[in-house]
């Protein structure tokens, strides 16, 4: 697929999504949203994918919305519309049903934060921050930070960060569990591509089924009926019988996979 405002390639079932606007430390505009949405929906529905990484172009992830584009009346006309296609961003990467790894090589800001805790595991660089600026700039976190940060890292923490807009830099996104680990920036894409391989080497069916059950608003009479379907799917499939048939004889899995 091509596109304008960011890169999207497939290589050995891996969806890579770098977003490109380096000169506003990829900020976007309603072009880029648009396309992130198209590029997500593709790698979801691209049976040779089994992983999605989320990164950005040079110095930054995302520093959320182009603030050129803020304050007019147009923006104000426009504001609901283009509210929804972020959130549809975050509902992509938080529900689409493949895993997704975000290569936090610098600031993620606004909703560039929101589109990092909407990842489901992060690799954070060691220049990088999260930060959910909205309060600074008069606005609310209507991408989805109030509402991720409590299930991530409990309501009271998340209130201070929302509320205060302050800086999460790499030791401390560790420490409060937004990043599996923080890296030297140039490493930050090589250890994000190890850690999407990571999940995309296990048995697909049983990834998503798995990805599926993390639904913290779900009573746990929910979450036991979904595990049935969700266990049912995942045996029937022909990798689990692989997967088992290697633990026995101690060797790798061999999955009849594209790549």
């Amino acid at each position: 697929m091509e596109f304008s405002s960011l890169e999207y390639t497939v290589t050995e079932g891996r969806a890579e999504v770098v977003l490109d606007r380096p000169e506003v430390l990829n900020a976007f505009d309603s072009a880029m949203i648009d396309e992130l949405n198209d590029a997500l929906e593709s790698a979801h529905d691209d049976d040779e994918v089994y992983v999605i990484l989320l990164t950005g172009a040079g110095r930054g992830f995302c520093s959320g919305a182009d603030v050129s584009s803020m304050g007019g009346e147009r923006d104000r006309t426009d504001s609901t519309v283009r509210l929804f296609k972020v959130q549809n961003v975050v509902r992509k990467l938080l529900h689409g049903e493949k895993p997704v790894v975000g290569a936090i090589n610098g600031p993620a800001l606004g909703a560039g934060c929101d589109f990092a805790l909407a990842c489901d595991l992060r690799v954070i660089g060691t220049e990088a921050y999260l930060r959910e600026q909205f309060v600074n700039i008069g606005l609310v976190p209507g991408d989805g930070g109030a509402w991720l940060l409590p299930r991530l890292v409990g309501e009271a923490k998340a209130k201070e960060l929302v509320m205060t807009g302050r800086d999460v830099g790499p030791e401390e996104a560790v420490d409060l569990g937004l990043a599996v680990e923080a890296v030297p920036t140039d490493e930050v894409l090589d250890r994000g591509r190890e850690l999407a391989n990571t999940l995309r080497d296990k048995p697909a069916v049983a990834m998503r089924e798995t990805k599926a059950l993390f639904d913290s608003t779900a009573t746990y009479d929910d979450y036991a009926q979904a595990a049935i379907e969700g266990q049912r799917a995942a045996r029937d499939d022909p990798e689990h019988t692989e997967a088992v048939s290697a633990l026995r004889e101690g060797r790798d899995p061999d999955f009849d996979r594209p790549y």
